[in-house]
């Protein structure tokens, strides 16, 4: 068996039925759709404007996840593109706001590093025929608190100055729990493979 049957069985778990457009899946194409107009703001200066996406960005990951379990919503096709809608987001954000220095570019690095390296996870879990379960940890759940707080606090900096005391502790923690949670992953999946053997 190949790779690519490991691949073609997961569309395969994503059938007709879990396709289906529930109010979480849409917000998180939403989210999906907000990263490359927030993009443009944040490249443009419109830091403003940046700054309300983000937040509407933010509140409908917090919104998806809730009703997809109050409201027993939850499907397939979720669970993979929630990771992916918050990915495209915080990394987009941490890249653009390194490039004009509202973020060290140290912590951009450690980010982007960590997302480099999951999906390398994955990709050799799914070459080697191993089942990947798409589901967050509660570490990782923090993390991407912190990565997001942290690019909310950097967004305000031009209007609330005092603020600006708290990015150095913001900028500490959200490298702390990224790096936690890299290694996290990195057991997990070494956990898995040597189960196989």
């Amino acid at each position: 068996m190949s790779g690519f049957d490991g691949i073609r069985s997961v569309t395969e778990k994503i059938d007709k039925q879990s396709i289906t457009m529930t109010l979480p899946n849409l917000l998180t194409i939403l989210r999906i759709v907000l990263t490359p107009v927030f993009a443009i703001c944040l490249i443009n200066h419109a830091y403003k404007n940046a700054f309300w996406i983000f937040v509407v960005a933010g509140v409908s990951d917090g919104l998806d996840g809730f009703i997809a379990r109050v409201f027993r919503q939850k499907s397939e096709l979720g669970a993979y593109l929630d990771p992916i809608a918050d990915k495209l987001l915080i990394s987009t954000a941490f890249i653009i706001l390194a490039t004009v220095q509202f973020i060290p570019s140290w912590l951009t690095v450690i980010v982007i590093a960590r997302d480099i390296l999951i999906i390398f996870g994955i990709a050799l879990l799914f070459i080697t025929n191993h089942n990947v379960e798409i589901k967050p940890s509660f570490l990782s759940k923090i993390t991407t608190v912190a990565q997001l707080l942290t690019v909310f606090a950097v967004l305000l900096k031009p209007y609330v100055s005092k603020i600006t005391v708290v990015h150095q502790p913001l900028f500490i923690s959200a490298a702390v729990m990224t790096v936690l949670s890299g290694f996290q992953y990195i057991y997990k999946w070494l956990k898995i493979l040597q189960n196989t053997h």
